[in-house]
């Protein structure tokens, strides 16, 4: 019990020793808006150098990386079924489904599959 409290507390104070860390040493920039503009061999460019980025595409593609990972924590359990209890085995993937589920359900309500242009 004190071991896993202290490892998290060490845990947390050496985290925060690095970002405070990292916050003193870095160096601060100064935005210049010169430097921040693109460069067309000494013109002023035509055009806005940033492209508009969806955010529907960004969406989609965040729901392929959580369901990739559902499949990379779901494999290794399908090598321990026989090292188990089957019931708690099946407790398990069945929980992670139903969390998955629930979450597809919600992100089904509120429209983010629903590809629009």
């Amino acid at each position: 019990m004190y071991f896993i409290f202290i490892s998290s507390m060490l845990s947390i104070m050496i985290s925060m020793i690095l970002m405070i860390l990292t916050y003193f040493i870095s160096m601060k920039k100064l935005f210049n808006q010169e430097k921040l503009s693109p460069f067309e061999c000494g013109f002023n460019p035509l055009n806005s150098a940033r492209i508009p980025f969806s955010l529907h595409f960004f969406m989609i593609s965040i729901l392929f990386l959580i369901f990739d990972i559902e499949i990379i924590i779901i494999i290794p359990m399908i090598i321990t079924m026989k090292m188990i209890n089957p019931l708690y085995w099946f407790i398990s993937i069945m929980y992670i489904i139903v969390i998955l589920t629930l979450g597809l359900i919600h992100e089904w309500i509120n429209g983010i599959l629903n590809w629009t242009i």
